[in-house]
């Protein structure tokens, strides 16, 4: 997720561990999800994990969503998914039967995914490539869903070990999932087996946002970054925390803005790696299109020309903030949804450097971004159908997008050299003035938790270290 603009002009500019009781509204026999009952509360959460789903009920979902309908139950309930055979090879079909356009007429990305990238990845995701993996990793964590606001919201829980655990709730954004997260589970949960401190330890709640993965899909406008960020809350409140703190990256740092401005009891504080800091004159010179402000230090005026780089590499941006629903072809193709996920920046290029060159990795000892990790999170898209519901949210946001938003809650900040644009410290102390962290990672890019897990557990341990 990127920048934008203001009222109708910015619509213009950008135009920039519980799943439901009951799963009527699947098509039959696709992909499976399991269900089962259990009691509210962090307590329920806790023993789900040791505790298999083994006495879930299993229904039969459709191809285009592992989705139950609206229940308005407020409940917890575990849950699992399992993809049918029959969706996996429909999907490798589709793959198969891709009908490709000609060779770009460039020497370079400038024209979108370069037409080998795509036939290379294609073969391996119709051939080699293995979704249950990624489903294994998904099924070994306690997940659960729950209605909020007459929504499902799905989410993982893992409770630590370490009794004074300090509960944190972590927003993904576009084009991810719960899946960026995962490698995060671990350090975060049991630090002292990743090198850290008994007392570094988190209980980690990780939703996914509706409209994406296996919560709930909006049937009408609303669902922006501020309702989120009350949904947050009430699931944090629901899973029996008095305390707890948030993070956020892309869209999940606007979700954690609004959660500190919203201030909701219980909040501490918020870490973003997506920070909103532009000053006012510089957010109205750079969306005039005009020379950065006089007076700027050497690290603004870096700042201000990466973020002249980045509104230029946002037309993806701003056609899902006009016409989402145009977007058929991603709900048809898993070739043009790949290719759609794909075709987005970060500070080195376009597409996303630290992703372009995870279509080459196939492993890594360090937990950098590897081609499986890229298509498990393509495959989740397509196995939901969730391309277009998810690129809904660039159309319902209709606030700012890096200009200060007057956050007066407790922030912590990482900034990352790969991201969309280096916060300067300058800009930082004052878009949150109760700023209490502020680091520079040596290294990571605009999805830090998926990109770098170890570094960016080590942020989040330092973050929050003061507030235990």
């Amino acid at each position: 997720m990127r920048s934008g603009v203001k009222g109708s002009a910015r619509r213009r500019w950008l135009a920039a561990s519980a799943l439901a009781g009951a799963v009527g509204i699947f098509a039959p026999a696709a992909a499976r999800a399991e269900t089962g009952s259990a009691p509210a509360g962090a307590a329920a959460a806790s023993a789900a994990q040791v505790a298999p789903l083994q006495a879930a009920a299993t229904q039969s979902v459709g191809p285009e969503a592992a989705r139950p309908e609206r229940s308005g139950d407020s409940s917890i309930r575990p849950f699992r998914f399992r993809a049918s055979d029959e969706a996996l090879a429909e999907m490798r079909r589709r793959i198969a039967a891709t009908q490709w356009p000609e060779k770009e007429t460039v020497a370079d990305s400038s024209q979108g995914v370069p037409l080998a990238t795509m036939r290379k990845l294609a073969r391996y995701w119709a051939t080699d490539y293995d979704w249950r993996k990624a489903e294994s990793k998904l099924n070994a964590l306690p997940q659960f869903v729950t209605n909020i606001d007459g929504l499902d919201i799905h989410f993982i829980h893992v409770r630590s070990k370490h009794p004074d655990a300090l509960p944190l709730v972590i927003s993904h954004g576009w084009p991810g999932s719960v899946l960026e997260q995962i490698k995060l589970v671990g350090p975060l949960t049991d630090p002292t087996a990743h090198g850290g401190r008994a007392d570094d330890a988190f209980h980690v709640v990780i939703p996914s946002m509706p409209g994406y993965g296996f919560s709930g899909k909006p049937a009408s406008p609303g669902w922006g970054p501020e309702r989120m960020a009350r949904a947050w809350a009430e699931l944090m409140n629901r899973l029996g925390y008095a305390r707890y703190v948030a993070q956020g990256g892309d869209w999940g740092a606007f979700v954690v803005d609004q959660m500190g401005l919203q201030a909701p009891a219980g909040l501490l504080a918020v870490h973003t790696n997506m920070p909103a800091t532009v000053p006012a004159d510089v957010d109205k010179a750079l969306l005039a299109g005009a020379p950065p402000p006089a007076g700027l230090s050497d690290e603004e005026k870096r700042a201000f020309d990466q973020l002249v780089r980045t509104f230029r590499q946002v037309d993806y941006a701003r056609l899902m903030g006009s016409r989402p629903q145009t977007l058929y072809g991603i709900a048809d193709s898993p070739v043009g949804l790949a290719a759609w996920l794909l075709d987005h920046n970060d500070a080195d290029g376009q597409p996303a450097a630290a992703v372009a060159s995870a279509l080459d990795r196939t492993s890594s000892a360090a937990g950098e971004l590897t081609r499986d990790e890229i298509l498990d999170n393509i495959t989740l898209y397509w196995l939901t159908n969730t391309g277009v519901s998810a690129s809904r949210l660039y159309w319902e946001y209709k606030g700012g997008f890096f200009n200060a938003k007057g956050v007066k809650t407790p922030v912590a900040v990482t900034v990352f050299p790969g991201e969309q644009y280096e916060a300067p410290r300058s800009w930082t102390e004052r878009a949150y003035p109760n700023l209490i962290y502020y680091s520079r990672a040596q290294k990571g890019g605009h999805f830090a938790a998926w990109e770098q897990p170890r570094i960016f557990a080590e942020e989040l341990r330092a973050a929050f270290r003061t507030l235990r």
